[in-house]
C-alpha cells in the first residue's frame, strides 16, 4: 500500500488541479481569440468592416489567456530554460536550480501582485473605459486579471516547490 500523501503534498495537488481546471478553460479562450481574429481580418480584408470593439476584444483575451495561461505553462512545463545545461547536471543540482526556480518565481509573482494592486484598484475607482468610441467597457476588469494571473503563478511556484522539497532527491 503506497504511503499516505502529507497536508503539503495535498495541497500542491489541489493547487494543480486548480491550475488544470484554468488551463482547459484557457484552452478555449484561446479557440475563440483564433476564432475572432480570422473573422476580423476576413471581414477587414474583403468587406471593408471592422469595428473598435472586435479589435479591443483581441488584446482582451489575449490577455486573458497570458495572465491565465502562465500558469497553466509553468506546470506543463511549457516555460523556457536551457536545457543545453540543465540537462547536464547532476540530480542534486537539478534539484537545487529547480528550488531556486520556484523561490524566484513566487518572489517575482508576489511583487507582481502588490505592485498592480493599487494599479487595478485606480482603474476600478474611476470605472476606467476604453478611450475609444465603441470600445469595451469595464477596462478596470481586464486590469483586475494582473493580480490574479500573478497569484495562479504564485500557487503553481508553491506547488512546484513543495513537489520538489517532498520528492525524495536522487543520489548523484
Amino acid at each position: 500500500m503506497p504511503p499516505r500523501p502529507g497536508a503539503a503534498t495535498t495541497l500542491a495537488s489541489g493547487i494543480e488541479r486548480l491550475i488544470d481546471a484554468i488551463g482547459r478553460v484557457i484552452l478555449w479562450v484561446t479557440l475563440a481569440m483564433i476564432v475572432l481574429v480570422a473573422t476580423n481580418v476576413l471581414l477587414r480584408y474583403s468587406l471593408s468592416l471592422g469595428s473598435v470593439w472586435a479589435q479591443e476584444l483581441e488584446w482582451h483575451l489575449l490577455a486573458t489567456l497570458i495572465l491565465l495561461g502562465m500558469s497553466y505553462a509553468l506546470q506543463r512545463g511549457d516555460n523556457v530554460r536551457v536545457d543545453l545545461f540543465y540537462a547536464r547536471y547532476t540530480p542534486g543540482t537539478k534539484r537545487l536550480v529547480n528550488i531556486a526556480s520556484a523561490l524566484l518565481t513566487l518572489i517575482v509573482a508576489l511583487i507582481f501582485i502588490k505592485l498592480s494592486w493599487a494599479y487595478v484598484g485606480q482603474s476600478f475607482s474611476i470605472d476606467e473605459k476604453s478611450a475609444d468610441p465603441g470600445g469595451i467597457p469595464w477596462r478596470w476588469l481586464l486590469k483586475g486579471l494582473i493580480p490574479v494571473g500573478f497569484a495562479l503563478l504564485a500557487l503553481q511556484a508553491l506547488a512546484e516547490l513543495i513537489r520538489v522539497l517532498t520528492t525524495r532527491p536522487s543520489s548523484d
